[in-house]
């Protein structure tokens, strides 16, 4: 089985708006949906699980049976930072699930997520047991010490961009967790990263540019424009 792990329990504070950023309505339906959709429409997705920030679980519910999302099956509390949310949602479905169901952990606010990217995450987590969806860095990378000056740069070759979806074997993002948990590691940015602290190896899927995080209220209007947008036919 294939599952579908939405984390949606931030609040969105970069964004500075009075709802959290994954419930804001852009184009007359709220982001989260977008996200459920593309889970929703893609035929290698059985079942889809929501950590949802306290407070909004019954909005989510409404919202699933509006767009007719019938896979969403668990709505699931969010925690104190990302690691602890993700660690709700796949401690929650180990309960109901075997540990060889693959886990597709992605991030609420990435709506553009394609039929195409999550079947690549699918196929190379069936492989490798892992898969983080990646993209290559196309800008020149400096470094620096303290935010103001550079005097090095970094081969931007040797450097990916991480996106969502990433895939994991159920049993093995849980015991992944109960690991950190044991290291004192609690506050990883990322699936990706904690699996790093922890000495595994990760293996990556192909992202786009237009699977954007919604993190600034510019990121909404780059969403809005590719909402609209139609590549040209004669593009390769």
């Amino acid at each position: 089985m294939n599952i579908g792990l939405i984390i949606a329990g931030g609040s969105g504070a970069r964004m500075n708006q009075d709802i959290p950023k994954q419930f804001l309505t852009v184009n007359e339906k709220p982001v989260i949906v977008y996200t459920l959709e593309a889970f929703q429409n893609h035929a290698g997705i059985d079942e889809i699980a929501v950590v949802c920030i306290e407070g909004w679980e019954q909005m989510l519910w409404a919202y699933a049976k509006q767009f007719n999302i019938t896979k969403l099956k668990h709505i699931i509390p969010g925690g104190d930072n990302g690691q602890s949310s993700i660690r709700n949602g796949v401690y929650e479905l180990e309960k109901h699930h075997s540990a060889e169901d693959i886990v597709l952990i992605h991030d609420a606010i990435r709506p553009m997520v394609s039929e195409e990217i999550i079947t690549d995450c699918i196929e190379n987590t069936e492989k490798y047991g892992s898969a983080v969806t990646i993209i290559p860095c196309a800008e020149a990378m400096m470094q620096t010490e303290d935010g103001e000056v550079s005097t090095g740069s970094y081969p931007r070759d040797k450097l990916k961009r991480t996106q969502t979806p990433q895939g994991f074997r159920l049993g093995n993002i849980c015991r992944l967790h109960r690991d950190a948990l044991k290291a004192g590691i609690t506050n990883s940015i990322a699936s990706c990263t904690l699996m790093i602290e922890m000495g595994e190896q990760v293996h990556f899927c192909k992202g786009s540019e237009k699977n954007i995080k919604l993190t600034t209220v510019e990121d909404i209007d780059i969403f809005k424009a590719l909402l609209m947008a139609k590549r040209s036919e004669w593009l390769k």
